[in-house]
């Protein structure tokens, strides 16, 4: 499995921060560190998030809710679970739309983790060319 690392992270916020526009910044380098460490979080010697939904879900979710960065957390968080799916041979099949409308109900808490899981569980696809370099990079 194809993990993200810090730099990369930093790199796509950075990426969206130009495309989209938004005050650039690392407000809390433990927070962005804890949100990266999450799909490979184990307890006892076994995995917290066995499967590739669990692991992305995981990343995002930390991503939106820790708040690492001063501005974009909310999109960096979304564009990290995408780019791991795809890295991981997956995408989510749902509108960008209702993809948008999931990202606000967590990062308001009107959904929970696990229901965040669930959501994604139940648009996730295989992805046809998984080969592609996703969001560059």
């Amino acid at each position: 499995m194809r993990f993200l690392t810090l730099n990369e992270v930093v790199k796509l916020h950075r990426q969206l921060l130009t495309r989209f526009g938004g005050t650039r910044g690392i407000r809390d380098w433990g927070a962005l560190e804890s949100a990266i460490a999450q799909p490979r979080m184990t307890f006892g010697g076994e995995e917290l998030y066995p499967s590739v939904v669990e692991k992305s879900a995981a990343l995002g979710y930390s991503l939106i809710k820790n708040h690492p960065f001063v501005d974009g957390n909310k999109r960096v968080g979304h564009a990290a679970m995408e780019v791991f799916l795809v890295l991981n041979g997956y995408e989510i099949g749902s509108s960008v739309d209702k993809q948008e409308q999931v990202i606000l109900q967590v990062a308001s808490g009107e959904i929970i983790r696990g229901e965040f899981e669930d959501w994604l569980r139940a648009h996730l696809v295989a992805r046809r060319n998984s080969k592609s370099k996703a969001l560059g990079i």
